[in-house]
């Protein structure tokens, strides 16, 4: 967990907040070990800014991963801040029991799956 982390963090130093100021790191555990990492990044458009988590998750399926055990996420906030609804249901599309752990910079960390999170969440 603390390797998760710890990548989730490293990857929230290049995130592209210049409007919000609010930088969030990702990393996600796939299924053999591998992990990928995201951050988030805004645009002026807002609608068009992409979340860290749903950056990691889609690094990760793009190199033909899809089976994850966990994301991490880091924020700059107390308590540690949780994915978005988007982020949770995109979560949500790869395991009901994936694990998402929460941490901030200053080394809190909240651990809850994902349907937890997100109750009654979509699948087709």
């Amino acid at each position: 967990m603390d390797n998760l982390i710890a990548e989730a963090k490293k990857a929230r130093e290049n995130a592209y907040a210049p409007y919000s100021k609010f930088k969030v790191g990702a990393a996600v555990l796939t299924g053999d070990g591998k992990i990928f990492t995201g951050c988030n990044v805004e645009n002026s458009s807002y609608g068009l800014s992409i979340c860290a988590e749903r950056t990691a998750i889609f690094n990760a399926v793009s190199a033909g991963y899809k089976k994850f055990t966990k994301i991490a996420v880091v924020t700059d906030t107390e308590p540690p801040a949780s994915p978005c609804g988007a982020c949770r249901q995109v979560i949500f599309e790869f395991g009901d029991d994936i694990e998402v752990i929460m941490a901030n910079l200053k080394g809190d960390v909240k651990i809850k799956k994902i349907d937890e999170l997100l109750k009654d969440g979509f699948k087709l």
